[in-house]
């Protein structure tokens, strides 16, 4: 039973928001127009936060991207009083969309603030209805939506390997966030496989840079992040010694 998971090197990410687009492609994800951005209402699936590090004149902008967590111990699920989110065994935080009626609890109890709601019906110009995924519902006003990791991708290449009578490979497909990514710094995969690149990243020496956003909360999430590497810093820290 495979545990999928991934990995995000900020070491490699440029703030291109290439995974966002990607996200919004392939999840059929709403357009965000001027007007609900300026009413706080913009839902993307994987945001990409900027934030400054140092003071001036030595400040640098760094950039994050946050999709959902995937929570082994998800604070979103034991609120939701219709079951509309749970847990996959193969530990993917996922979302009933028919099920849920819209009480929002489960966005106020994630702390990384990945669940939205749709205040509105979604609607898509004629030239990009074409473009819509026809294997992702599209998600009607009144409920909560988040990231899957893909699980249409997911189930996909599941149902191909057992008609071909066989089992997963390793990283025999990705996530469209990270196979947009030019800088390749999403790696998405099984966590418990030891051939998949994403195993690799988290349990190899690299892990030193290894950590989990809000961690100590305790609630296991299932992406993983590499802290960014600065050479001036480094360069400093090596002349110290």
């Amino acid at each position: 039973m495979p545990r999928w998971g991934m990995v995000i090197d900020l070491d490699r990410c440029t703030g291109c928001g290439a995974c966002v687009v990607a996200c919004q492609a392939e999840n059929n994800v709403p357009i965000n127009t001027e007007d609900v951005y300026h009413q706080r209402r913009a839902i993307e699936w994987i945001r990409l936060e900027r934030y400054w590090e140092g003071e001036y004149p030595n400040i640098k902008a760094r950039y994050i991207p946050v999709p959902c967590m995937h929570c082994q111990n998800a604070p979103c699920e034991p609120v939701c009083p219709v079951y509309a989110t749970y847990h996959t065994s193969e530990g993917i935080n996922m979302q009933v969309y028919n099920r849920c009626i819209g009480t929002r609890y489960c966005s106020i109890n994630c702390h990384w603030h990945v669940r939205f709601f749709n205040f509105w019906e979604p609607k898509w110009p004629d030239s990009l209805k074409n473009q819509l995924n026809p294997n992702v519902t599209v998600r009607s006003r009144g409920v909560m939506e988040k990231c899957t990791f893909c699980i249409q991708r997911v189930v996909k290449a599941e149902h191909q390997a057992k008609l071909e009578g066989r089992d997963l490979e390793a990283d025999e497909f990705t996530t469209a966030c990270a196979q947009a990514c030019p800088a390749e710094a999403i790696v998405f995969g099984d966590l418990d496989n030891p051939n998949s690149r994403v195993a690799q990243l988290v349990n190899s020496a690299v892990n030193e840079r290894g950590y989990r956003l809000l961690e100590d909360l305790g609630t296991e999430p299932s992406v993983y992040y590499l802290k960014k590497i600065d050479p001036e810093a480094a360069a400093e820290e090596h002349s110290s010694h």
